[in-house]
Parts: C-alpha cells; structure tokens; sequence
C-alpha cells in the first residue's frame, strides 16, 4: 500500500521515509546539543562567578597589604626625618658650647649659657662641667701618650726616641696642672672634692690630687736597679714632700677650725639676733678665710708638679720611661676598681 521510495525523472530514487526518520534524528540531536550547551554555560558562569568572587577577595588583601606597607613607610619616613632633626640639632648645640667655652678659655673665665631652659647657669656649676669636660679630653690623650711609650719600651726604641716620648708625656702632665689651675680659680671646692675622678681614685685624694710622698713610694719598688746618687735623691725628695704635705695638711687643719669658729660665733643668723651688721661682718671674715683655699689647692698642685719633674731629673730616660707606666698603670686600676665595685651584684 505505501512504497519507500518514488521514482524521479532524472533516475533517482528519493528515500522518503529514511529522509523522515533523518530529519526527526537531526531534529533529536540539535535538541540534545542545545541542552548541553546551557549545561556548559551556566557552570562556566558559575565558575567565572566563583573566580571573579575570589578574584575580589585577593585584591581587597593585597590593597590592604599595599596600604598597610604605605603607612609604614610613611611613619618610617617621618621617624627618620625627626632623627635626623635631632642630630642637626644636636650638633649644632654642640658646636654652640665648644665655640662658647673656647671663648670662655680665651678670657680666662668659664661662662656656658643657656644649658637650662636657656637660662644660663651659675659661674661656679659652669666651671665644674667644663673642668670635667677637659679633663675627660686630656684622660684620652695621656692614655693614649701612653699607649706610645709603652709600646716603644717594649719594642727597645733608642734612648733619643724613647725620650721624646717620655718628653710628650710630661708635657702633657704640664697641660692638666694648667687646667686645674683655671679650676681652683673658679671653682675650688669641685676641685678639692675631685667629684671629675672615680670613687676610688678619691679615696686617695689628697687636696685635690696624689700625694706626691705615695707616688714615691709606689714607684720605689720598681726603679731598680738605682745608683747611690740616685736613690739619694728618690730619699731626699720623698722627704721634703712629705714635710711639704705635712705643712699643707696642718694649714688646712686651721683653716677648717677657723671657719668653724667663725660661722658658730654667729648662733642663729640676723632674724634671731637682729643685728645685720655683725651677721654680714662674720659672713664677710668667713669668706676671707675661705679665700685661703685657693692657695692650698695651689701649693699641693705645685708640690705634685715639682715632684714629677725632680724625679725626671734624678731618673734616665728608661727609668722615667717604666716610671710613668707604672703611675699611669696604678690609677688605670684605680678606675677599673671603681667600675667593678659599681657594677658588682647587690642583694
């Protein structure tokens, strides 16, 4: 009844009924792709969703980061800036006071201004820090005059260079008497206190310095051998000093009774006695005696010195040569003393 297939004219034989079911195959398969694809299509955009989400997240973290590490900067920035303000500054408060106490030497005061709230301190307190100051300075120096000479003892240098540092370093010795001098001058009781050495070094003090009869007897021991003539003169000289400090020690003996008397004499001062007059006269007799000070501190300064130099004189080049190492090495351990005894552990 129904045939497969009609017979065209040009021969050809056309398949209506595989055309057909092709047809409805065709139509199957694009249905099927189509579906397929708006499966492909919404996970792709979800994925792209869930990149593009994490994607968002990265770049909230890193513009943070990039942030956090700008303000760091900055701040870095700006702590740098005021360090270096405070450097400037320093220096340049630094060089204010060494252009105003080279001043100050050159006019034979000690004037430093402006060290408190711009307010300058007393004379007195002015000529203690720059007494302390120079000294530190010159401490430096002589140790290292004396790096010199004891590496040119040990290294057997000739006795014409090995006196031109034995020279140097009496020299300099020269130089710490004349800054004293200034010191008692403008401030005799920071001298007489030696406040500028180590706790131990004062332990010894005596008026402001060594006694010049103990720094004999310290380097007695190692001078030797000594000629007669020699350790004659180490024993004369070692006597007078100590007549010499034995004289200085009883003068201030008199003058400290002297000042007891005269301050006791005055009970309660002017508001309770009600006499002005008499409590300024005994005011003005104190400072007079206290005057005699100076001269103390200047005569033990002077008996120092001259020792130094007698026993350069009585002594040869390598003798005053282990003579000035052995001196400078006993206060070197004065000091070291001083900072172990600070620093030693307390319960």
């Amino acid at each position: 009844m129904y045939q497969k297939g009609t017979t065209l004219g040009n021969g050809h034989i056309e398949n209506w009924g595989d055309s057909g079911l092709a047809d409805n195959s065709q139509q199957t398969d694009t249905s099927t792709d189509v579906d397929t694809d708006d499966k492909n299509q919404l996970q792709h955009g979800a994925i792209i969703t869930v990149d593009q989400s994490k994607s968002k997240t990265g770049d909230q973290k890193t513009l943070r980061r990039l942030a956090q590490n700008r303000e760091a900067a900055r701040k870095s920035r700006l702590r740098k800036k005021a360090y270096v303000q405070q450097l400037e500054s320093s220096r340049l408060r630094l060089t204010q006071l060494e252009q105003e106490l080279q001043k100050a030497r050159q006019q034979g005061i000690f004037i430093v201004s402006g060290l408190s709230g711009g307010h300058g301190l007393s004379v007195s307190g002015n000529a203690a820090l720059a007494f302390d100051m120079d000294y530190a300075h010159w401490l430096n120096e002589h140790q290292r005059l004396i790096n010199d000479l004891r590496s040119g003892l040990n290294s057997h240098l000739g006795d014409s260079e090995l006196r031109i540092l034995v020279e140097s370093v009496m020299a300099h010795y020269d130089e710490v008497f004349k800054l004293k001098s200034i010191g008692v001058k403008a401030d005799a009781f920071h001298m007489l206190s030696g406040m500028w050495k180590t706790p131990a070094e004062r332990c010894f003090m005596w008026l402001g310095g060594f006694r010049s009869s103990e720094l004999l007897k310290i380097l007695g021991n190692h001078l030797e051998p000594l000629t007669d003539q020699q350790l004659m003169g180490i024993c004369n000289l070692q006597q007078s000093s100590q007549q010499a400090e034995d004289a200085l020690s009883q003068g201030m003996e008199a003058l400290q009774q002297a000042l007891v008397d005269t301050l006791s004499s005055a009970c309660l001062g002017p508001t309770a006695s009600g006499n002005v007059a008499d409590y300024m006269s005994q005011m003005a007799i104190a400072m007079s005696k206290l005057a005699t000070l100076e001269n103390f501190l200047h005569q033990a300064d002077l008996l120092r010195h001259q020792t130094l130099q007698q026993m350069h004189r009585i002594l040869t080049t390598r003798q005053a040569a282990r003579a000035l190492l052995v001196f400078s090495d006993y206060n070197s351990r004065l000091r070291a003393l001083s900072s172990l005894w600070l620093a030693r552990p307390r319960n």
